[in-house]
């Protein structure tokens, strides 16, 4: 087996939301091996402004790029709108495989009529890079934003279903709706959004797909590897690395929630970036 190939995919995210994609990938990729950094100390990143995210997410990379990983995913949808080109440079000639792009082709597919909803933070939705993303492959797609900037705290704490988070979600959906109509997709453009699937799905009602970028962004990743022969052959399945600038133990506890799956408190480090 080339050591080239053995080498990890690393995969950031400003905290834990992340690891919604880090379990599709997982799913995507059983036999790769992954090393997860969520930017604890720091989260959210939404709220802040382009240059401090992209300075943030460097630093983020550059802590990955040191674990000697072959690609990098960045599952965090505000670092991918704002920082992919400060990120490329930083790891050249590591490839480097962000969110919105994949989140922009998933609803341009679901969304027949072109009538495509976006919620993400702030710092996404003011960047405007899904309406970009999405106008590029379909010119003639209807799209709005709404920035929930709640979301991301309620996923970090747990809370992703019941009588709190869907108060939460309708005071954000529900004027969406009533200013512009029901889309026929609703673009989850935060990787913490998927926690509050359910309660979002039922605010949304019938007829409204809900996407989110995981899937998309796992398949995406599995087509570059094969492109570059990057796949790792070996048939052995390797535990995720985790490191964390903030509350390990925190992050083992909340994030089984976001990864589907237990967390060893053990593989958890605490990095200072």
């Amino acid at each position: 087996m080339s050591p080239t190939n053995d080498r990890p995919i690393g995969v950031f995210d400003s905290g834990m939301g992340g690891l919604t994609v880090m379990r599709a990938l997982r799913a995507r990729l059983p036999h790769e091996r992954f090393i997860y950094l969520g930017d604890t100390a720091r989260l959210p990143y939404g709220t802040k402004s382009a240059d401090t995210v992209s300075r943030y997410a460097v630093q983020c990379a550059r802590a990955l790029a040191a674990h000697d990983v072959k690609l990098l995913v960045v599952a965090c949808n505000t670092a991918s709108a704002v920082a992919l080109p400060a990120l490329g440079a930083a790891l050249a000639p590591t490839p480097v495989i962000g969110v919105v792009e994949a989140g922009a082709e998933a609803a341009v597919a679901a969304a027949p009529n072109g009538r495509i909803a976006v919620i993400a933070t702030e710092g996404t939705v003011k960047g405007g890079a899904y309406p970009r993303a999405i106008h590029t492959s379909a010119p003639k797609a209807r799209v709005v934003q709404q920035a929930c900037p709640l979301f991301v705290a309620l996923a970090e704490e747990g809370i992703g279903d019941g009588e709190i988070a869907e108060l939460v979600v309708r005071r954000y959906l529900n004027p969406l709706f009533a200013t512009h109509g029901k889309p026929d997709c609703l673009l989850l453009g935060c990787t913490h959004y998927p926690v509050l699937a359910k309660a979002i799905a039922r605010v949304a009602g019938a007829g409204v797909i809900i996407v989110d970028s995981a899937q998309t962004t796992a398949a995406a990743t599995a087509r570059l590897l094969s492109e570059r022969g990057l796949d790792r052959t070996s048939a052995s399945i390797a535990a995720p690395i985790f490191l964390v600038t903030d509350a390990p133990e925190r992050f083992a506890r909340v994030g089984e929630i976001f990864l589907g799956a237990k967390i060893d408190p053990g593989a958890v480090q605490l990095v200072d970036l």
